[in-house]
């Protein structure tokens, strides 16, 4: 059982440490909104949100005093709306006014992110899929609050090249739409392969069809309380350092297993997973980057990089599932340029490049996150980058994702800046070589062998 001397112990982490709940994210299902009517359709979302998540920030906000722990996101997540407006939709303009929809619904109840502006398209495309795929860049710029996400590719089934070139498109022309916001559209579009139904962060959440009608998942940060720790074991060897990873992950998610069990108490709403997540922030002293410098490298992205991210990723999730049964998302350490100063210190001094962050992506919960390039980078290159972080998540048998930010009139070593927590990153060189005689084949990429288990 969980009770307040574990909390208690976790004080100085919160005061001096930057451990906080980073997001409760509120799962609603919206299957039983599908109409054929667009109005309608639009009335039944907007109601089945509003009444499920309106008391959803004021609960946050309420937990947090009592226990004295930050959350600092209250988020929703929805059913992907290529599914529950197939029916209705019959042009880009339709989707866009469900993108309307879920923008006022999120003002109007106060989250800061609503996901799911989303299409599963691993293996094909409706063509509900496809127009809700070429409305994302219209819809992105003219909501502030909706997240947009895509499913490219699985283990099972392969990826899909020709929704792969689709996207490489749709990121530039969303990086257009937002230019005047340094193509900030872009921050809150992310493609996946093997995309998890139960993610609370942003922008890749929405809520699975295999999720109850509404759920609660947590998603909890701690990369400065892992620094601090390691901090205090400078020398020793690997033995000491996993345990003191997993030490410290299991303290952090017992922190959020608290904060999820107790939302789910007062909303009323099932308890989903804990995502364990080391999310990094803009702030000094949250970053990953700088666990992997107290690890022993004088940067992040210097040989030895992606071992010691390793080592990171796999001890996070060992302390993690013993303090919670129900460990979900997408659970590891995430490499966000924008987002960790230790990251974007790396890049400006030339110590990580694009493709170091590639061969880390091998063995960190997400991919290529938050990073920008040059904003006369072509669809088809930014489709070629996708490729490839699909093709690792789908031999890996992991989630993989792109986040991609391609600044319209910025070029290498120029500065974008995005606020809050999507922070600032410097604009990263970009190999020169063309790959789109590769892109343009069209089709799939077939499942790897090992797919096949029955």
């Amino acid at each position: 059982m969980i009770n307040l001397r574990e909390v208690v112990e976790t004080n100085e982490m919160i005061s001096k440490e930057n451990l906080d709940v980073r997001t409760i994210t509120l799962g609603i299902s919206l299957l039983d909104c599908i109409d054929s009517d667009l109005k309608r359709l639009n009335e039944k979302i907007y109601q089945k949100i509003y009444e499920a998540s309106k008391d959803l920030v004021e609960t946050g906000e309420k937990i947090a005093r009592d226990f004295g722990i930050p959350i600092v996101n209250k988020r929703i997540s929805v059913t992907p709306i290529a599914l529950i407006g197939g029916a209705a939709c019959k042009s880009e303009e339709d989707f866009v006014a469900i993108a309307k929809t879920l923008d006022k619904v999120a003002h109007e109840v106060g989250v800061n992110f609503i996901g799911g502006y989303s299409a599963l398209v691993c293996k094909g495309m409706t063509m509900a899929d496809e127009l809700l795929i070429r409305s994302i860049p219209k819809a992105l710029s003219v909501t502030e609050r909706v997240c947009s996400s895509i499913n490219l590719g699985s283990t099972r089934t392969g990826i899909n090249m020709d929704a792969v070139k689709l996207m490489g498109e749709i990121v530039k022309e969303t990086a257009e739409y937002t230019k005047d916001n340094d193509s900030l559209g872009c921050a809150k579009l992310v493609v996946f392969c093997n995309a998890p139904d139960d993610n609370p962060f942003m922008a890749g959440a929405f809520h699975g069809v295999t999720e109850a009608d509404k759920i609660i998942n947590v998603g909890v940060s701690g990369p400065g309380v892992v620094k601090t720790a390691l901090s205090k074991v400078r020398g020793e060897n690997f033995e000491v350092l996993c345990e003191t990873i997993k030490k410290t992950a299991f303290k952090v998610t017992r922190v959020g297993q608290l904060v999820a069990q107790e939302a789910s108490r007062r909303l009323g709403v099932p308890f989903g997973i804990v995502d364990l997540s080391l999310a990094p922030t803009p702030a000094i002293g949250d970053s990953v980057a700088d666990i992997l410098c107290e690890i022993g490298l004088e940067y992040a992205g210097a040989p030895g990089t992606t071992a010691a991210l390793a080592l990171l990723n796999d001890q996070v999730k060992k302390g993690g599932v013993m303090a919670s049964s129900y460990v979900g998302g997408l659970s590891g350490a995430f490499i966000p340029v924008s987002e960790d100063q230790g990251m974007i210190n790396a890049v400006e001094a030339g110590a990580l490049t694009l493709e170091k962050l590639e061969a880390m992506t091998c063995v960190c919960s997400v991919g290529l996150d938050m990073v920008v390039v040059p904003g006369d980078t072509s669809a088809a290159t930014l489709s070629g980058m996708i490729a490839d972080e699909m093709a690792i998540g789908m031999v890996n048998q992991k989630t993989t994702a792109v986040r991609v930010i391609p600044a319209i009139g910025k070029k290498v070593g120029d500065r974008v800046e995005f606020g809050g927590l999507l922070g600032h990153a410097p604009v990263m060189a970009i190999n020169p070589y063309s790959c789109e005689a590769f892109v343009n084949r069209g089709g799939r990429i077939p499942a790897p062998i090992h797919s096949f288990k029955n």
